[in-house]
């Protein structure tokens, strides 16, 4: 500032503006203008002013001139209104309110407030302005003052986080954190608990996230506030809703969640305490080093089926279990065999380990372990004379039974301690309150190893029966699943989804015959639409206007949840008519001999025949393959059958693979899991079921290793029936658990899609005949 001769106007620079965060008490209007009183309201403001000089002027003087004294005289000065006018739009582009635009609020008699932080706040705006405003009006030389008496004092928002840990329990660690302010550590989980308690579900806790907020404002507890960026905040609280469990100030954890501590590297500057639980939070989300089998194994393994191994026993290592989920047909059971062997290769095995299966794969995993590591003793507890040889299991490497025989003999399972506990195609236990799933949850073991190809069928409590079994506490309890992941995950919330995925990664390893087997030769879906006509389709039409109006009267009598097995028995009847009209028990479809579905399927066949291709024929109902059994001898072709009645499967599976019959009629049941059908080129699945999982399955009887021809799957579906829209509804409902694992069933049916199924026969079909699925089986 450069002050010219007595009696002549200063020629002033630039003022340096000047802001202080105080309390004030303004007056609030209650009411409405006329009718209202004012009450006096403690709320935070800026007094804005700026510095001519030695002389501070508010920015709501209204003088335009003002004097300045000077070497004993008064020099008239003019203030710079551009300079200024420029200083309020930085304070506004803050968000700060000018006071005099707040309708409701008026300054008290001496007031100096020129603005309100917000016109409407809390502690996180005020902490807000003071952690991202304040630093960036001292860069631009202003001058910044906080009133002594400001409750909103922040602390640097560059102060390091850190986390305590306490492992000293195996199972459980807690956690705290905070951050380092002049040597202390001041603990920030109080007030991170706090905003998950106000934040009970996703939704909430990204609706808080989503305000027009650069920090947070999370107290200490001493009077001072530390910010938080809204991305850092976003990662922290991630974390702890993945770990916390009460409402206490502390977390405690199951260490099977150990892993969700690596997502607070980028956060937590110091570490205290905890070795043990981060040591195994890294572990749970590296990758083995492949495994070298021992020489005993009678296999080569493929790289992936080494990568596999190793992952087995890199969780044996951490004392966890886990599902190996990889596609059908990608040699799981061998896997587990070589595990089992490097068990007792290694000294490791100081009990027997036991492998629960169904009842028809009991003697192939037998037959499997002599074949492939014939080191390992086996005792077969299966038959009537299976307690004679309990006296055998210590002797034993491995003992080999049925879940049946586990659910009827639970005691004495109940009593021993195995090694290895392996659950063999472990879908079937996905109900937990089965008796199979309870005995097998009695079972003691150092580790359980689930094999499924499918650990989602239909619901998603299906994958947390398996992991409360394999993981304990992983997923925590039942009803909190349901209400955290299920619903959410359901109604489409893809945060939910992604963080259910992500902790049950370390537990869960799935890997794909297009990932891992490119050589295998390609597989071609093709849907085969056959039109019902005459008879059939009159029939059809009877039996569906009839069963929907009975189903709508239940549903709205009870509940589409109450009614769930009455409208899938409704369903299967529409879904017979389209197989063959003799399966229902009604006169008139005793009289409709003709079904256009198994005249398509014969011709399909006599074709397949004469071209020398082998064919895989599915279907759920027995009844079915009777009657199409009983074509085939009239046709004079060679054929074997395999339902849950067969007493030898393995005959006839020796059978067709050694080219005495060129084809299989296959029970959905009792075929989809266990088959090894590599010299089959062709299946049909005669009846499209709701689960395309299940489908996916007994189609990889034949698409697996050791197949060396093109396959060629066809659905044979009635064109515009239930059966068509059961093919759309598999495609919808795959979504779900392809994002988790793969493949799979995501829910039960919800009421539109109840009426879609029920819908009248269409003229046209909606799917081309011979049209290809991209996506399909």
């Amino acid at each position: 500032m450069v002050l010219l001769q007595t009696g002549s106007v200063v020629d002033e620079h630039a003022p340096s503006p000047r802001v202080k965060l105080t309390i004030e008490r303004l007056l609030q209007r209650t009411g409405d203008r006329w009718s209202g009183r004012f009450v006096e309201t403690d709320t935070p403001v800026i007094q804005l002013s700026f510095r001519y000089g030695d002389v501070l002027i508010d920015a709501d003087d209204a003088r335009q001139r003002f004097f300045l004294a000077s070497a004993g005289s008064l020099q008239p000065v003019e203030r710079n209104r551009d300079v200024e006018v420029s200083a309020r739009r930085v304070i506004e582009s803050f968000g700060a309110v000018e006071l005099d635009c707040v309708d409701h609020l008026d300054r008290g008699f001496d007031g100096r407030a020129s603005y309100l932080l917000r016109e409407t706040g809390d502690a996180h705006d005020y902490c807000s302005f003071a952690a991202y405003a304040l630093p960036q009006l001292r860069a631009l030389g202003w001058e910044v003052d906080v009133d002594e008496g400001y409750p909103y004092a922040v602390l640097d928002s560059d102060a390091p986080w850190y986390a305590s840990i306490d492992d000293e329990r195996p199972d459980w660690f807690s956690l705290e954190l905070g951050v380092m302010v002049e040597g202390r550590q001041l603990s920030l989980l109080p007030a991170l608990v706090g905003l998950l308690q106000r934040c009970p579900d996703d939704t909430t806790l990204q609706a808080l996230l989503r305000r027009p907020l650069e920090f947070f404002a999370l107290p200490t507890g001493d009077g001072r506030y530390v910010p938080v960026s809204a991305k850092r905040l976003r990662r922290v609280l991630t974390v702890l809703r993945e770990l916390y469990d009460g409402p206490s100030g502390e977390l405690r954890c199951p260490s099977t969640r150990a892993a969700s501590l690596t997502r607070l590297d980028g956060v937590v500057k110091q570490w205290h305490g905890g070795s043990r639980i981060r040591s195994r939070a890294r572990d749970l989300r590296c990758v083995p080093p492949v495994a070298e089998v021992p020489p005993q194994l009678n296999a080569t393994l493929r790289d992936y089926q080494r990568h596999g191994v190793a992952w087995l026993q890199h969780l044996r290592v951490l004392e966890v279990g886990g599902v190996l989920a990889d596609d059908m047909g990608l040699g799981k059971t061998l896997q587990a065999v070589a595990h089992l062997l490097m068990e007792k290769c290694a000294g490791r095995r100081g009990t027997p380990s036991l492998v629960v299966a169904p009842t028809s794969l009991v003697l192939g995993w037998q037959r499997e372990i002599q074949r492939f590591a014939p080191a390992l003793r086996t005792v077969l507890y299966h038959g009537s004379k299976r307690r004679s040889r309990v006296a055998s299991f210590d002797r034993a490497d491995v003992v080999i039974t049925s879940y049946p025989l586990v659910a009827r003999d639970q005691e004495l399972f109940a009593a021993r301690r195995f090694h290895v506990l392996v659950l063999d195609e472990a879908q079937t236990i996905k109900n937990r309150r089965s008796q199979a799933y309870r005995a097998v949850a009695a079972i003691g073991a150092a580790q359980t190893v689930a094999l499924t190809g499918t650990p989602i069928e239909n619901r998603l409590e299906e994958l947390y029966a398996l992991m409360s079994l394999l993981v304990p506490g992983l997923l925590g309890h039942s009803d909190g699943f349901r209400s955290g992941f299920v619903k959410p995950i359901e109604q489409g919330d893809d945060t939910r989804l992604e963080v259910l995925r992500q902790r049950v990664a370390p537990y869960l390893l799935r890997r794909l015959k297009s990932d891992v087997a490119p050589e295998l030769p390609p597989k071609t879906c093709i849907v085969r639409a056959v039109e019902l006509r005459g008879a059939q389709r009159e029939l059809y039409e009877s039996i569906r206007v009839a069963a929907h109006t009975e189903v709508r009267e239940l549903i709205r009598s009870k509940g589409l949840a109450a009614s769930t097995v009455p409208v899938l028995s409704a369903l299967m009847k529409l879904r017979q008519v389209c197989c063959d009209p003799r399966l229902i028990n009604v006169e008139a479809a005793q009289r409709t001999m003709r079904s256009a579905k198994l005249e398509t399927l014969l011709d399909m066949l006599r074709h397949g025949v004469a071209a020398g291709r082998r064919t895989l024929v599915f279907s759920q109902f027995t009844s079915m393959l009777a009657l199409i059994a009983h074509e085939l001898q009239r046709e004079q072709m060679r054929y074997v059958v395999l339902t849950g009645s067969t007493r030898d499967r393995q005959r006839q599976v020796d059978a067709f693979q050694a080219g005495d019959a060129e084809v299989f009629l296959i029970s959905l049941k009792a075929g989809g899991t266990g088959l090894t059908l590599t010299e089959a080129d062709t299946v049909i699945h005669y009846d499209p079921w709701y689960n395309p999982a299940v489908q996916a399955q007994a189609t990889d009887r034949a698409h697996r290793i050791g197949q060396h021809k093109p396959v060629f799957v066809y659905d044979l579906i009635a064109a515009g029936s239930v059966e068509e829209r059961m093919l759309q509804l598999q495609r919808r409902k795959r979504q779900l658990a392809d994002a988790i694992l793969g493949t799979g069933f995501a829910r039960a049916l919800d009421l539109a899609e109840v009426e879609d199924l029920f819908a009248p026969l269409a003229n046209n079909a909606q799917l081309a005949d011979g049209a290809p699925l991209a996506d399909g089986c």
